[in-house]
């Protein structure tokens, strides 16, 4: 029978059956993980998961129905082409995958429920945003170590280089470049090989584990419509449902990456069909579905749309006196200059689909964030895994931990790269300011307080939590330096808005930026110019429409979140206390 001419009640029964052949004999999930101290993990977690998890499942019968209205693709030509559809199949492929909760070991977890579309694809819960940062794993509340960075045109970086006549690098993926596309030549797809085997996301402790439950799928069809009819002609033991219901990390593994035992030949296969998630998940990314170029500022580049005159402000001086247009490029050149201030850029737009990013990574000097919960995983959870052992005195090196396949990231495939390492430490992706500021639509005063908002979190430890605290660091981080740590800014002080704390990284700070000169109206203006890059306006921005949660009101955008600053010496004390 071909699922495809099944109903969508049938089609949720075969769902609910994969999930049972999954998880047929197998233990349940673990008693819940919870090294925390009061104030890092948020009171409405569960209730806040759950949430998501709704909402996932509402998008995954979505796409399930977009499936069933594509024509099956019919290979043409030589190499044979999937023609007229196929373009259509691969990106819906992408989209199942990515809302698939089945593939985590306690089916509970999908890549979406980290990366929301009504948030650019990144954090969907704002309380976690606002506490304990980086958002629980599968084996719940394992959690990593940074922000669940936007998917949105992450998918158009190129594989990571070492350009040695600018002494960078340039290219990769996440906020430490590690996936590189050395292999695929694809970072996204790379990338979207990561969270399903890290111990502290989906957890699976074999990628063969995301082949069997793909085998399971009831979008298996379209996998062997796309990728080859043989795709799933593997051998995989009686243990396999048993070892992919344990989270990696798991004692019982003994450290082993390959627990479940295929042949050569299977394992092969297995690696093939890993290699066909990531290249659909990879073609989702770049869809018009998530990548769509559809803002304000693109309508303004194609004629079509007027900024207003706190937008169009607001644009001379991120291509000015603001010096965002150096990193986050638009395609036109920055003036005034800061070595000539009385520069003007009289031309037009060169690049109509700019991407406002260099593709590069910098130490924008950001402070640590007791609040991350990576510090406090100090103790094994009951599968016998401590994910963080070294607690408080974790410093987060970024591309230069990478470079050195040093703790907590992928090995580098390039030895060569080894010597850059104590140059880029601290480094992090320059992310696209695109899609930045999108929230869902009932939040209509966007990222930033009094509201309605949405709480976002910014920067890779989620130190930043409004757009304006953003663009207000990078205008006075150089104004406002304390040697303090978070927390303990000095009396007559506010944190975020008259001080600034130590960063974690002092070498390899980025200077261009610190000392802006903006006034606070220019701020603001900033803020306005970065709303015009979200995606929607000429077109609806699709399932942004499918956040269920509620807005925040009230405060400022200047001191938001602030009553959630926890002191950085007295956590620091906390830990030691208790892993004693």
């Amino acid at each position: 029978m071909h699922l495809k001419s099944l109903s969508l009640g049938s089609i949720v029964f075969l769902m609910a059956l994969g999930v049972a052949m999954i998880t047929h004999g197998q233990q349940p999930p673990s008693t819940v993980y919870n090294p925390y101290p009061p104030g890092i993990l948020p009171t409405d977690i569960n209730s806040e998961l759950a949430r998501v998890l709704r909402e996932v499942n509402f998008i995954e019968a979505e796409a399930i129905r977009q499936w069933h209205a594509i024509k099956p693709p019919v290979p043409t030509g030589n190499p044979p082409i999937l023609k007229d559809t196929g373009v259509a199949s691969v990106e819906i492929l992408g989209k199942l995958m990515n809302f698939d909760k089945n593939i985590s070991p306690f089916n509970n977890t999908a890549c979406s429920s980290c990366h929301m579309p009504y948030a650019a694809f990144s954090g969907p819960i704002p309380s976690v945003n606002l506490t304990m940062i980086a958002y629980p794993g599968s084996e719940h509340f394992r959690a990593g170590k940074r922000t669940a960075q936007r998917y949105t045109y992450s998918s158009y970086f190129p594989p990571l280089q070492y350009n040695a006549t600018q002494g960078a690098f340039f290219g990769g993926n996440f906020w430490d470049s590690r996936a590189t596309g050395y292999l695929l030549r694809d970072p996204a797809a790379e990338q979207s090989q990561g969270p399903p085997v890290d111990p502290l996301e989906m957890g699976n402790p074999d990628t063969a584990c995301i082949t069997y439950k793909l085998s399971l799928a009831v979008y298996r069809p379209l996998f062997e419509e796309v990728w080859g009819k043989g795709s799933f002609a593997i051998s995989f033991p009686p243990n396999t449902a048993s070892i992919c219901a344990t989270p990696n990390g798991a004692a019982v593994f003994g450290g082993s990456a390959t627990p479940v035992a295929l042949s050569p030949e299977d394992r092969t296969k297995s690696n093939n069909v890993y290699d066909h998630w990531a290249q659909s998940l990879s073609a989702f990314e770049k869809s018009l579905s998530v990548s769509p170029f559809t803002s304000k500022f693109d309508a303004f580049l194609a004629g079509k749309y007027t900024l207003t005159a706190e937008e169009k402000a607001g644009y001379d001086l991120f291509r000015g006196k603001g010096n965002c247009n150096s990193c986050h490029l638009d395609g036109r050149s920055t003036a005034p200059a800061p070595t000539n201030l009385g520069a003007v850029d009289t031309g037009v737009a060169a690049d109509v689909t700019p991407l406002f990013t260099c593709f590069g990574s910098a130490n924008l000097g950001l402070p640590k964030n007791p609040r991350d919960s990576i510090y406090y995983e100090t103790t094994p959870d009951s599968f016998g895994f401590t994910p963080n052992p070294a607690g408080f005195t974790y410093t987060d090196f970024g591309l230069g931990e990478f470079l050195r396949s040093g703790y907590a990231t992928f090995a580098s495939p390039n030895s060569s790269w080894t010597q850059f390492a104590p140059t880029s430490d601290g480094q992090m992706q320059t992310s696209t300011a695109r899609d930045v500021a999108l929230v869902p639509p009932q939040c209509t005063g966007g990222t930033d307080a009094p509201g309605p908002y949405f709480q976002k979190e910014f920067f890779h430890n989620g130190y930043i939590k409004s757009l304006k605290q953003l663009v207000h660091f990078y205008n006075t981080r150089d104004v406002y330096p304390f040697a303090v740590e978070s927390g303990h800014c000095p009396a007559g002080t506010v944190e975020k808005v008259t001080c600034w704390p130590s960063p974690e990284v002092p070498q390899n700070m980025d200077m261009t930026v610190g000392k802006l000169g903006l006034t606070d109206a220019e701020e603001n203006q900033i803020v306005a110019f970065l709303k015009t890059l979200n995606d929607g306006f000429t077109t609806p921005y699709p399932d942004i429409n499918t956040y269920t949660g509620t807005c925040m009101t009230g405060g400022n955008a200047s001191t938001q979140g602030n009553n959630t600053i926890l002191s950085a010496e007295e956590l620091r004390a906390g830990a030691g206390a208790r892993s004693h």
